[in-house]
């Protein structure tokens, strides 16, 4: 066989070699993530010895262990991923997962250069407050909202 044929053949199934090794040196997360729409709540089941529940961005998710400790409750806060960590008493790890916040489906976007107003249509598109849309948008709406629970407390 011709050296340099042999030397580059060598080297394919060293490269190989690594390549498998790395990929099973990585640890995966052997189901699918959570899904959770931004600000909308989504019941999981943990193993029943998870004591401690620790989120690694708490601006995407939120995650509350009821006292049950088999049940956890998602919360989404905001758009992307995250990863959530269940341990047991003794601090072991019984639970590791991928949280995805994504946008309700039933959203319109309506964008307007670089302003972006967002509106929520089920059935009929009302104005909603939603991350990434246009400050003073954003502002006006949130204020009609707080205004709308004040009346309806009767403040």
């Amino acid at each position: 066989m011709d050296p340099q044929i042999s030397k580059l053949w060598r080297l394919g199934v060293a490269t190989a070699a690594v390549c498998v090794s790395l990929a099973t040196a990585i640890p995966a997360f052997a189901e699918d993530p959570v899904r959770v729409t931004v600000d909308q709540a989504k019941i999981y089941k943990l193993p029943d010895s998870a004591r401690t529940l620790i989120i690694g961005n708490p601006m995407i998710a939120d995650v509350t262990l009821l006292k049950t400790g088999s049940t956890m409750i998602v919360t989404g806060k905001g758009f992307g991923e995250t990863n959530m960590i269940a341990l047991d008493s003794a601090g072991n790890t019984v639970k590791e997962l991928n949280i995805v916040v994504v946008g309700d489906s039933r959203a319109l976007v309506v964008q307007r250069g670089m302003d972006r107003q967002s509106y929520t249509c089920a059935p009929r598109c009302q104005p909603t407050a939603v991350l990434g849309d246009d400050s003073k948008f954003f502002s006006d709406v949130t204020a009609e909202m707080q205004a709308h629970n004040s009346d309806a407390l009767g403040k």
